[in-house]
């Protein structure tokens, strides 16, 4: 059965992933929308017929799966209508560190499901497991990139804008707090918080580093401790390193790129509810 797939943002990411959906059998691409209407209109890999201009008009192709890669604000906006009539995957899950917004989606996701992907965030599954057993007490993620790479608001800009010539920490603390600050950078956080749904977006830690000497990598650090007593240094711990090339001032690391798509691949079948895939 081919599954009909609308996808919503064309940056970098969505670009590619038009392009690998054109090029397989099992799936179609059905419409793009973007901010700017005039990038899908220059594109080859896009008909007219397939340009969505007025996203409230989304109903109308009848998707099997719409695939949000633009912004937070696309969930906050669209995103329980969205559920009433498609497969969601929501590539910018830092809109979920709102609760309200995340208890609307999962009431909304009844008769089809929520998809989040896992993108940088190596082992969810295994930290999955462990938030099931309740075994999991606590989970760090240190998302460390160039300066430029990194799109930031109010006071985290500042304190980036002034990173010169030493790396320097931008953000220690809660990830629900960091999200609203960085909704386009730490989306593996949030993939974080919600695969630790023991601890959630308040006790998931999430730190941000700012290194003008990292120019070709993004580098993610993801620190879980498990059974055992923390305090003496006896529990149980795993830390994993993920280097991801990159160039200078891209958002998105190139092995995300295949990620997200595995993750795309994986979005069907699950059912009602909210699943990181």
């Amino acid at each position: 059965m081919v599954r009909r797939v609308g996808i919503i943002g064309y940056g970098h990411l969505g670009q590619y992933l038009v392009q690998q959906i054109n090029s397989r059998s099992d799936m179609e691409l059905v419409f793009v929308w973007n901010r700017t209407v005039s990038a899908l209109k220059e594109s080859v890999q896009i008909r007219p017929d397939q340009i969505l201009e007025d996203l409230s008009d989304f109903e109308k192709y009848q998707a099997d799966l719409i695939v949000e890669v633009a912004h937070p604000n696309i969930t906050q906006t669209y995103g329980p209508r969205i559920l009433q009539k498609a497969d969601f995957m929501i590539g910018s899950p830092t809109a979920l560190a709102d609760a309200e917004l995340e208890a609307a989606l999962r009431s909304a996701a009844t008769d089809h499901g929520l998809y989040v992907p896992s993108g940088a965030f190596w082992g969810g599954d295994d930290v999955k497991k462990m938030a099931d057993r309740g075994t999991l007490q606590a989970l760090k993620v240190t998302m460390t990139k160039h300066p430029s790479s990194f799109k930031l608001n109010g006071q985290l800009k500042v304190k980036n804008d002034q990173v010169t010539d030493t790396k320097k920490v931008l953000y220690d603390g809660p990830v629900r707090e960091l999200c609203p600050l960085a909704p386009n950078n730490v989306n593996t956080m949030a993939a974080a918080a919600l695969a630790a749904h023991n601890l959630g977006f308040d006790k998931v830690q999430g730190c941000i580093v700012a290194d003008p000497e990292l120019r070709d990598w993004h580098i993610v650090e993801v620190d879980v401790w498990g059974p055992g007593d923390m305090s003496t240094g006896s529990a149980f711990h795993c830390k994993t390193v993920r280097s991801n090339p990159a160039q200078v001032g891209h958002v998105t690391g190139l092995a995300t790129y295949a990620s997200f798509l595995s993750s795309l691949l994986a979005a069907k079948g699950k059912g009602s509810g909210v699943h990181l895939c």
